[in-house]
């Protein structure tokens, strides 16, 4: 692997692309440490412990650590994704942007534009309800510009995010957005580590506790790579034909088709529309909707994790039915003379793509849901008081995994043996 490793940094563009995709990383850590105005850091460190609790908890572990600490960057990339979800969801119901989005490049970066707007405005709407509400009493002066201030820090700190995400797809490794999601989970281990060795000498956590922790941490982890690299090949046959005075064809090929199509995109996916009622809730501290969010929709709360349970598994079939069209792919097979052994081509093949992949991905998501329940569970009813757990293993996997393989194929083109073999 180092041998690969060395080899891969010698090849000038994927080492631009490697030198580009970490200097992006750092300007993001950066921002993840610069406070917002007005804001003072005596006060956060006093309400700090709240907003390392909950669900609150884990999107300050996504953010980095911002979220807690109140900087520029405490919004992370949610806002993002969310808008991502809502224009996805309104291509279906809104025909015309269903028929923008089949123009082609020129329709999708228009749609793209469209998500920018409605993620700065997202953006907005949730820096405001912070900063009216859970970080009220961290500034130094609560009136209009202190205000006013802090709400254009983190709408821009997003809108900043949201940039340099799209500049990582176009100019360096791995996806953007799940990059930033996976470096503010690392960020954070050191910290989670010595606050758990902290509590072992302290005698607030039993050492069997964290033995078995980490067991299981081991285990989620060897699964992860086990759903994540599984897959279910359907075989293709292609009959001879001539062209001129060439053959061409006879050979065998597979569809491979994998039982998690999605990756961690319906974990972060069903996290963003969460978090969007408990921005509701903070627009009205004190009320009855925000007394009963706070009792019946907390984490630990058996309605919270059901909805998020629900969620997983509709977005895990939503985004695969965006990213895989078994009808496409079916046509594709028809148009180069290839069909499925014992299928007819055409509709039956089609209906035979579906159904096999409609039984993958109930596995995937079922899996995907058990996983990212697992810190919600340990954290509400053991002792060992950490939210890094089977979601925060199933980011970090999932995403190295995926950029692991976006190199793999960098150096598949250049010949040379890759990671994963």
């Amino acid at each position: 692997m180092f041998d690969t490793l060395k080899k891969a940094w010698r090849i000038p563009d994927l080492r631009k692309k490697i030198i580009f995709t970490l200097l992006m990383l750092v300007i993001f850590r950066l921002g993840a440490n610069i406070p917002v105005p007005g804001v003072s850091r005596e006060k956060l460190l006093a309400m700090a412990g709240g907003a390392r609790e909950g669900f609150l908890g884990f999107f300050s572990l996504m953010s980095g650590g911002a979220f807690a600490n109140f900087t520029m960057f405490a919004l992370g990339i949610s806002p993002y994704i969310t808008a991502t979800i809502v224009m996805q969801l309104l291509q279906i119901a809104i025909p015309s942007l269903e028929a923008l989005s089949r123009e082609g490049e020129a329709g999708r970066r228009k749609i793209a534009q469209y998500s920018r707007y409605l993620t700065v405005l997202l953006a907005f709407v949730q820096a405001l309800a912070l900063s009216l509400t859970w970080y009220r009493s961290a500034f130094y002066e609560f009136n209009f510009v202190s205000i006013a201030v802090a709400v254009l820090s983190l709408t821009a700190g997003t809108a900043f995010l949201m940039y340099l995400g799209e500049k990582i797809n176009e100019h360096g490794i791995g996806n953007g957005i799940s990059l930033f999601i996976f470096a503010g989970i690392v960020a954070q281990l050191p910290m989670s580590a010595y606050g758990m060795v902290f509590r072992v000498i302290a005698g607030q956590v039993n050492v069997l506790s964290l033995l078995a922790f980490l067991v299981v941490a081991l285990l989620i982890i060897v699964g992860v790579i086990m759903i994540q690299e599984g897959s279910r090949k359907i075989p293709v046959q292609y009959s001879k034909r001539v062209v001129g005075r060439k053959m061409y064809g006879g050979h065998a090929s597979n569809i491979p088709l994998k039982v998690n199509q999605t990756g961690v995109i319906p974990v972060i996916f069903a996290m963003s529309i969460l978090m969007l009622p408990i921005t509701l809730a903070s627009f009205f501290p004190g009320s009855g909707f925000a007394n009963w969010m706070d009792t019946y929709f907390k984490s630990s709360s058996i309605l919270y994790n059901v909805f998020y349970v629900l969620l997983i598994i509709f977005f895990t079939y939503f985004y695969t039915s965006v990213t895989f069209n078994p009808a496409e792919i079916a046509d594709n097979i028809k148009k180069s003379g290839g069909f499925i052994p014992g299928i007819r081509p055409g509709r039956p093949t089609e209906n035979h793509i579906s159904r096999t992949l409609n039984r993958l991905t109930i596995v995937g998501a079922i899996f995907l849901a058990i996983i990212a329940s697992i810190p919600n569970i340990v954290f509400a009813y053991t002792s060992l008081g950490i939210r890094f757990g089977g979601t925060s293993l199933l980011i970090i996997v999932g995403v190295a995994l995926e950029t692991m393989k976006q190199i793999e194929a960098q150096m598949v083109m250049r010949h040379y043996k890759g990671f994963l073999r």
